[in-house]
């Protein structure tokens, strides 16, 4: 696993997960960082990484607090369960929590409905937009920062697929990438699950995948 700052306060940790026929594969969150207090934007891969960060947090003389994760798959929430059992407060949407709870995986402690929720004393805004990559997947955005954690909703600008369609709703995907871009078009970074960190530009090149994906299923039927 490795951290390294994006900007002011706000730090990218990346980890990794063996995929079948790819091999080990980078996974994208983030450290918020304000007034000595952390949170964690979407929980390492592995549970072994939660532990690792949780520390690496600790060593920077700051307190862990919170965490988020962006929808119900194990890049963004396996850390779920090692969080609740050291009292950090574990948050997700209410979908997300109702699939990880269809999975018999952990459950954050505490949940939101509705379109968007502030968090952490406004430091972060959590924004559902439609399905995507999943039907729960959510954005959040760090205004003091402008960064927005597109999570696995957004593809990397050296991607050119869609990656794991499996629980995607392909249909709804490219408008909700668009949505995303006309609701924080002043972002100065954009983090996607997989891949480097871009610009705005990468909700464009997640909605042109997502129109020729869906172009190809229709040309299949």
């Amino acid at each position: 696993m490795e951290v390294s700052a994006i900007a002011p306060g706000i730090y990218r940790h990346v980890s990794y997960g063996r995929l079948p026929n790819i091999g080990y594969y980078p996974s994208n969150g983030l450290v918020l960082v304000h007034d000595a207090s952390a949170y964690i934007i979407d929980t390492p891969w592995q549970v072994a990484d939660t532990r690792k960060l949780a520390q690496w947090i600790a060593n920077q003389g700051w307190t862990l607090k919170a965490s988020i994760s962006t929808h119900y798959h194990d890049d963004r929430a396996s850390g779920i369960a090692w969080l609740n059992a050291q009292g950090v407060d574990t948050w997700a949407s209410a979908q997300t929590n109702e699939l990880l709870a269809s999975q018999g995986d952990a459950l954050a402690k505490h949940t939101f409905s509705g379109e968007g929720h502030w968090l952490w004393s406004e430091q972060a805004y959590a924004w559902y937009p439609g399905g995507g990559h999943t039907a729960d997947n959510i954005v959040v955005w760090l205004p003091q920062a402008k960064v927005l954690m597109g999570g696995c909703l957004v593809r990397a600008m050296q991607t050119q697929s869609m990656g794991n369609t499996r629980d995607a709703v392909m249909s709804e995907w490219g408008d909700s990438a668009l949505r995303v871009l006309d609701r924080f078009e002043d972002a100065q970074f954009v983090v996607p699950g997989h891949g480097d960190v871009g610009g705005p530009e990468l909700l464009m090149h997640t909605a042109d995948l997502a129109e020729a994906a869906n172009r190809e299923i229709v040309d299949d039927e």
